[in-house]
């Protein structure tokens, strides 16, 4: 079953997109802001908070660039209007950074500026390496005119330690994720223990300099220290919160969570370019793909019960840059 599953998940990028859309749904709220918002006040409606996202990087024209600065302001208007419990998360490409800095640099100050406008927040996502200087540097630009943005950093690079030391202080709101990004040894760790250790010693760096931290794993065991830590170290749950990929599932780890008074964020893609976000997703974690059919085969069945992957499979253990 493994090898059949990591098969037909190459496979998928052959299929036509209305044939791979039970696999994506899983993963991605719909095309349009519409369906996104369902979602997101599906989500609020059992007790987590949201981040959106809409998918896509690596734009060519300054023209595209302001149609998703364009999007992006329209959704913090719509967010605004119905009160939903949800930020936005984007990527510094999307805005234009691959086609010139300044043109990055005045679409992401438009935005915070309309974040700043709704009392909403805003977070920048980190890239691969050779963004990360100019990501840091314009998530401190931002910060001057909106106190309200946050940035990413990675486990996976051997730098992180280091950035999060020089950004430290009690406005540094700052997302870890593992990261997905394949970099070389010089910049990154490649041993799954090292980018666990990082991760559970930057999340602990950001909060002993007074910062913010979202913990955006599902490594159950990552998340278990770490409560345990916060714990012993009396770290009120207003200074960090648990984020997750949508559709991931946790077998009710979230909902225990949420119940010991933690903050719990769902991190939300969206858009037109969700097939190429799902074929990476199961590409990453193949099994996802016999639990759909399950799932497929069980509602042509009738009612029954999803099926659901255990809470302790690795398969479900590794990280997108999330979200979050």
């Amino acid at each position: 079953m493994p090898l059949f599953n990591s098969v037909l998940a190459r496979s998928l990028t052959l299929l036509p997109k209305w044939a791979a859309h039970p696999f994506a749904r899983p993963y991605v709220a719909g095309e349009s802001a519409t369906e996104a918002l369902d979602v997101v006040k599906s989500l609020n409606a059992g007790g987590f908070a949201v981040t959106l996202d809409i998918l896509g990087e690596h734009v060519e024209s300054a023209g595209e660039a302001r149609a998703v600065r364009d999007a992006y302001s329209k959704l913090y208007d719509l967010l605004g209007e119905r009160s939903l419990d949800c930020n936005i998360s984007l990527k510094l490409t999307h805005l234009g950074l691959g086609v010139e800095r300044k043109l990055a640099r005045e679409n992401l100050l438009h935005l915070a500026a309309k974040a700043r406008e709704h009392g909403n927040f805003l977070r920048i996502d980190m890239e691969s390496s050779r963004y990360t200087d100019e990501t840091i540097a314009l998530y401190r630009e931002c910060r001057e005119s909106c106190e309200d943005t946050g940035m990413v950093l990675q486990a996976r690079l051997r730098r992180t330690l280091s950035d999060i030391e020089a950004l430290r202080g009690p406005g540094f709101n700052c997302r870890i994720c593992k990261g997905i990004y394949l970099e070389s040894e010089e910049v990154s760790f490649t041993g799954a223990a090292e980018i666990r250790e990082n991760f559970s010693r930057a999340v602990r760096a950001i909060l002993d300099g007074g910062g913010y931290a979202a913990i955006a794993t599902h490594d159950t065991e990552v998340i278990d220290s770490l409560e345990a830590w916060l714990i012993e170290n009396g770290v009120p749950p207003g200074r960090f919160e648990f984020q997750v990929l949508h559709g991931v599932p946790m077998a009710g780890r979230l909902e225990k969570l949420r119940e010991r008074g933690y903050r719990v964020r769902v991190y939300v893609p969206f858009g037109e370019d969700w097939f190429d976000y799902s074929i990476r997703r199961l590409r990453e974690n193949p099994r996802i793909l016999g639990y759909v059919l399950k799932n497929l085969f069980r509602r042509r069945r009738g009612p029954a019960r999803a099926a659901a992957p255990p809470a302790k499979d690795p398969q479900w253990q590794d990280d997108e840059t999330v979200h979050a």
